[in-house]
């Protein structure tokens, strides 16, 4: 068992939720026939009576019948294999995990660093600690599969280090939370990549000024317009991160979970195979990190390999984002029309900036900022690109004059205060994740907001009107306007927000 002053500890990052699944039509990609190329794979060195291969026995109780090869993932690619990775990726999150892969963890926790429990488990399921679902497309599902999920759907969320976990949902033992959906995710993490790299540039760029003039340089950290605040470098060498906003101050934008502060759909994968379903992932969970190939003791090692996570993940990298549409009906038009007009007025795309610039679509995996326990770049000799440019959807992205893809998230991939003394629902937790406070959330991002009701951080609001009047803290200003507008502007407003829809 690993302790928080170990090296291990300092290097991980934060759990999150499952990862997520679409069928080929939904996701708007086309496959003829589901074959997996045997250039990808490597049969599975089975563990039990079957070993002999179970392609050829439809009969089989086991979900994961042969594993990708991680090594012959590299380059940019094809069309062809990237499709075919990603239809392997949709079978595993369609998958309904059973005992003959490893489902389950009876000597491990559901935290995010290899833990042992102090006595085996009896339950093969606990709702609060998990593992507490079948398969990712069991809570991913609203309304198709890769969506979000309905309020009996929660999960929960300690603070996941070396926690043993809870049978209570007293909020002082966990966080409970709503499903998000993950259409677009890929264009989430590859922004978060660009401007964390910009960020991180402007870091060492007044390092440098600073160390050449001899004098305290101060710099504004503005990326893509989102402003998170000002770094001051001393001559004395030391640095001054207070007035940092939003981020953590390594500088690294972390796109996933409602706190924001999982890196990469890497490692939101793995940590969602582990806590929700007891399987583990070698990359993190076998012999390099815990000298074991079977660490939750349940008689199965090496139960999910690296190719197979970057089956999952070019599978959710590749998903379709949402889109906004147009209403047939003309009234509906003129009311979004003037929501839209309304939205702005009120500030509201201060934080729900309707675009962001993405500079390249070709998303690399393992990707440059993951941090131990999951695959990163310096720990393979091959990595895969995947170009979403290569997707269908690609093409009906807009670019702007600079010949930047505009990624239309409404978001800023920013953390913000979400409630104050008076205006406090969603300051509904009461334990800090990751060392980000409280009443701190990453501004969600509205795209397909209109496709994945209930609302807010626990899936307790089922109104669009419930979850703007439940803005308090940074956007309290924002939320008073809103309540002082007449009955038809406040539904001009859900009018244009429910044009923002999960393409079926």
């Amino acid at each position: 068992m690993f302790n928080s002053k170990s090296h291990f500890f300092k290097e991980f990052e934060m759990k999150s939720r499952p990862a997520s699944k679409t069928n080929a039509r939904q996701s708007g990609r086309k496959f003829a026939v589901f074959v997996i190329n045997a250039s990808l794979i490597v049969a599975a060195a089975l563990p039990y009576s079957h070993a002999g291969g179970i392609s050829d026995k439809p009969w089989s109780e086991k979900a994961i019948t042969d594993h990708v090869q991680q090594s012959r993932l590299t380059g940019i690619l094809t069309t062809q294999e990237l499709n075919l990775l990603a239809a392997k990726g949709k079978k595993l999150f369609d998958a309904k995990f059973t005992v003959l892969d490893g489902a389950g963890r009876p000597l491990a926790t559901h935290a995010i660093i290899p833990t042992k429990r102090k006595r085996p488990i009896q339950k093969a399921f606990n709702r609060i600690s998990g593992p507490d679902a079948n398969s990712c497309a069991s809570c991913h599902n609203q309304p198709v599969t890769g969506g979000a999920g309905d309020f009996n759907l929660n999960v929960f969320s300690s603070e996941g280090f070396t926690g043993q976990g809870s049978d209570s949902t007293d909020p002082q033992f966990s966080n409970e939370r709503n499903t998000n959906h993950i259409f677009g995710a890929g264009l989430i993490e590859l922004l978060a990549r660009e401007m964390t790299a910009e960020l991180q540039e402007l870091r060492r760029k007044v390092l440098i000024d600073t160390r050449n003039s001899g004098q305290s340089q101060t710099v504004r950290l503005i990326t893509k317009g989102v402003d998170f605040g000002n770094l001051t470098a001393s001559a004395d060498g030391l640095v001054d991160l207070s007035e940092i906003q939003g981020i953590d101050t390594d500088l690294v934008i972390r796109p996933f979970s409602q706190k924001g502060v999982i890196t990469s759909l890497r490692q939101f994968t793995i940590n969602a195979l582990n806590q929700h379903h007891g399987m583990q992932a070698m990359e993190r969970f076998g012999q390099r990190w815990t000298a074991e190939a079977d660490f939750d003791g349940d008689g199965l090692p090496n139960e999910v390999t690296a190719g197979d996570i970057s089956a999952l993940v070019a599978w959710q990298a590749t998903l379709a984002p949402p889109v906004v549409f147009k209403p047939e009906k003309q009234n509906w038009q003129q009311a979004s029309a003037k929501g839209m007009k309304l939205f702005g007025k009120l500030e509201c795309t201060n934080c729900h900036l309707p675009s962001l610039p993405l500079d390249s679509l070709k998303f690399a995996d393992p990707g440059p900022l993951d941090a131990a326990g999951t695959l990163r770049q310096s720990d393979s000799s091959t990595q895969a690109i995947y170009d979403l440019a290569k997707t269908e959807w690609a093409a009906s992205l807009p670019r702007n004059a600079d010949g930047q893809v505009v990624v239309p998230l409404f978001g800023d991939l920013k953390r913000h205060v979400m409630s104050d003394g008076e205006v406090n629902k969603l300051g509904n937790e009461l334990l800090s994740q990751r060392f980000v406070a409280r009443n701190e959330f990453i501004t969600a991002e509205l795209w397909g907001i209109a496709s994945t009701m209930p609302y807010g951080h626990r899936g307790d609001m089922t109104t669009l009107d419930e979850v703007i009047t439940a803005h308090g803290g940074e956007a309290r200003l924002s939320r008073d306007r809103y309540v002082t507008l007449s009955e038809q502007d406040r539904l001009d407003i859900i009018a244009y927000l429910k044009t923002m829809v999960i393409k079926q």
